[in-house]
């Protein structure tokens, strides 16, 4: 379900955005036996640990201690619970929290907190396999491109695997993946609105059973900064791992922070109608760390917001780099642009 949305969502809306919306970050889906009292809580319990390691970023969130004796006080987190027969006739059972005391728990436990506004990554993968190339679709196989997006999904990471037709293959194949040519391969993530893009490289190391994975960035320097040796699934597991691990680096808050209110004032430059206006003041509100948008100036050449939100100014602006509408404003009398890490002057771009 969650590669089907993602295809749809790709074909349909072909326009540049930087993040998605993680819609499911606080629920997780278990396998079960059984709808008795006793598995239910079992699974309930691991589910909340689950959605600890998607909320904060944090794989090891699930080992913390305390988080594990919090498990046994599991009715206070859960919002709902229901059984899904539907799926291959297997029991799942699906476990909803409320978000508000997740991020508390998570406030708690001192782990960091990654908001549901997250970039959407496309992953290009080519497999060298007894001497032929060819790159991961659902076609060519099936088994890792699901492992890709059941791994990205536990971890809360929105992935796109493109879908390799007609219209991808006119910019790259096999050479521009395996060679990691930035340009053509970020051009052809544009059509699913991915906001990172990585090539990826798997191949037999010589004289053994293991594969060698490589992967990186398409705007990295280094095609072998992230290299990994195992088996198959092992070591595309691992990537997924080390990706989320990263994006969260990134953009995760310090949760003692998060309930702190601050205020900021945003200067935003370009709009050209009031419709303009209130799109900005929308996607203002969309933002995981604002709380709250005012308008509070308006003139010919830019519209001054009143923002309240969560976390420092670098939280904020970390928020406003996901969304590719807000661009570092460039003043274009100045003989050279250099951004001020503390500025809130934007310049508009028209989604």
């Amino acid at each position: 379900m969650y590669r089907l949305l993602i295809s749809a969502i790709s074909i349909l809306f072909c326009f540049s955005v930087s993040a998605v919306e993680v819609t499911d970050l606080y629920q997780d889906i278990l396998k079960v036996d059984d709808k008795t009292r006793d598995t239910r809580l079992a699974a309930s319990r691991k589910a909340l640990l689950n959605v600890l390691v998607k909320v904060s970023g944090d794989e090891t969130a699930d080992q913390n201690k305390l988080a594990q004796q919090r498990t046994k006080d599991i009715s206070d987190y859960m919002l709902k619970f229901e059984y899904d027969e539907r799926a291959n006739g297997q029991l799942k059972l699906v476990v909803k929290f409320e978000a508000r005391k997740i991020n508390a728990l998570i406030k708690e436990l001192n782990l960091p907190l990654w908001g549901v506004q997250r970039p959407l990554v496309a992953i290009w993968l080519g497999i060298e396999d007894n001497w032929r190339r060819e790159l991961v679709t659902q076609e060519s196989y099936p088994q890792l491109e699901q492992l890709i997006y059941d791994k990205a999904g536990r971890r809360g990471l929105p992935v796109v695997v493109p879908l390799l037709d007609l219209q991808d293959r006119r910019l790259v194949g096999i050479p521009e993946v395996w060679g990691n040519f930035s340009e053509p391969v970020e051009e052809a993530s544009r059509r699913y609105s991915a906001e990172r893009s990585i090539t990826a490289r798997m191949y037999k190391e010589a004289d053994s059973e293991n594969w060698i994975l490589d992967w990186r960035f398409t705007n990295d320097d280094q095609f072998d900064s992230n290299r990994l040796t195992g088996d198959k699934q092992q070591i595309v597991s691992q990537m997924i791992d080390t990706l989320a691990r990263g994006l969260a680096s990134e953009y995760a808050i310090d949760p003692n922070a998060y309930y702190e209110q601050a205020t900021a004032m945003l200067t935003l430059k370009g709009t050209q109608s009031f419709v303009d206006i209130e799109l900005a003041k929308r996607r203002l509100l969309s933002l995981s760390v604002v709380t709250q948008v005012k308008i509070v100036r308006k003139t010919p050449e830019f519209v001054e917001f009143k923002l309240n939100h969560t976390g420092n100014l670098s939280d904020l602006k970390k928020g406003l780099g996901l969304d590719s509408s807000f661009k570092d404003y460039e003043d274009p009398r100045a003989f050279y642009h250099v951004v001020d890490k503390n500025s809130l002057e934007y310049q508009w771009v028209t989604p």
